[in-house]
């Protein structure tokens, strides 16, 4: 083998090692967390992971169905599960349901809010009663889900609020509007509220985990206007990505986000460095990437007003239909995760790099 090859096999090596650097086996233990959306998609395979992780796990969504076999899920993983059927978009009922969690599992000490729904379609093309659910559901829904963990964890001055946000929620896509101002308002909420607990001197934190395009049924169960079935935009990601991306900000919640994936880094970047070319880019390919080839009935089932997984319903589990093209691995949110080991890998690569370079000349 010639040295180059030694040199890229040792890189390999380092960043692999930096990625795969441990972390405690269950570092949730006994703590109580609180997954909104658990039913399905993100939230699913969220509450999951913290079963994985020792957690109990407090699972809210509207559709008992999928409630109950995200349950089943957490328990086998090795947590204890409650299930709370709850509308997010109704205040009152999710303090109920908090109050129903503590009195349960004990003091909250992670509050994840992912609940959410979407409908695409053209701006004008979308009821106002419609436009005004998304919004209660995916932005209400993550202020009402901060207001009760935030009253419940600041008497205690300990907890951390994890909002599950949304490259959308900076650099916007045409036909979900709805959507993307919704997780626009989620950014500048969230803001406004760590600012208030800084000021406080608070140890409870809050962050924003911001996620790329996710293989989640939402695709399929979606209020749609398009002429074609719509799809995530490429690259996508298993939810499994988001999920360990929201375990990590659930233990580091003072940083102010997250970014998952490098197309949302890229997105991110693009948006704030040269929006205007962002933006003729995106108008012009935006329409034929979100949606497949598949003709749309425009009778297809969807959940904006109901879930699809109530009574008699079937459990949607926490993959969409696109399992065949969706990365199940995300190197630049591991290597995120650990800048110290991901610096210390690249620090080493250089020096061998180097070294190389000397022993060729020699």
């Amino acid at each position: 083998m010639n040295r180059t090859s030694d040199v890229s096999s040792f890189v390999e090596s380092l960043l692999a090692m930096a990625a795969a650097a441990r972390e405690p086996r269950r570092p949730f233990e006994g703590r109580t967390v609180v997954v909104t959306g658990a039913s399905a998609g993100v939230g699913r395979a969220t509450a999951r992971a913290f079963g994985e992780s020792g957690a109990r796990v407090a699972l809210l969504a509207r559709g008992r169905v999928g409630l109950e076999a995200a349950a089943e899920e957490v328990r086998r993983a090795g947590g204890e599960a409650l299930v709370v059927p709850v509308d997010m978009a109704v205040a009152g009922s999710v303090e109920a349901a908090a109050d129903r969690v503590e009195s349960r599992l004990g003091p909250v000490d992670v509050w994840v809010n992912a609940a959410f729904t979407s409908v695409f379609a053209p701006f004008l093309a979308a009821a106002p009663d419609e436009y005004e659910r998304v919004t209660e559901v995916t932005y209400l829904g993550c202020v009402n889900g901060t207001r009760a963990a935030l009253r419940r964890m600041l008497p205690r001055n300990s907890g951390a609020v994890v909002q599950v946000g949304s490259a959308l929620g900076e650099a916007a896509v045409p036909l979900q509007a709805a959507y993307c101002g919704a997780k626009h308002a989620i950014n500048g909420f969230t803001a406004s509220v760590r600012l208030e607990l800084l000021h406080l001197h608070s140890r409870v934190a809050v962050t924003v985990v911001q996620l790329p395009a996710v293989n989640t049924p939402q695709f399929s169960w979606a209020l749609s206007r398009l002429p074609y079935r719509p799809r995530p935009v490429p690259p996508v990601y298993q939810p499994e990505v988001a999920a360990r991306a929201v375990l990590h900000a659930a233990r580091r919640p003072r940083r102010r986000e997250h970014l998952v994936g490098a197309s949302t880094a890229a997105a991110v970047l693009a948006h704030r460095a040269a929006p205007a070319l962002l933006d003729r880019y995106v108008a012009r390919t935006g329409y034929a990437s979100q949606q497949t080839g598949e003709p749309a009935t425009g009778e297809e089932p969807h959940n904006l007003w109901a879930p699809l997984d109530g009574p008699g319903g079937q459990d949607h589990g926490a993959h969409g239909t696109f399992d065949d093209e969706a990365a199940a691995r995300s190197p630049y949110a591991a290597l995120a995760r650990r800048p110290v080991a991901t610096g210390a890998a690249v620090v080493g690569a250089v020096a061998l790099a180097a070294r190389s370079l000397r022993g060729r000349r020699g």
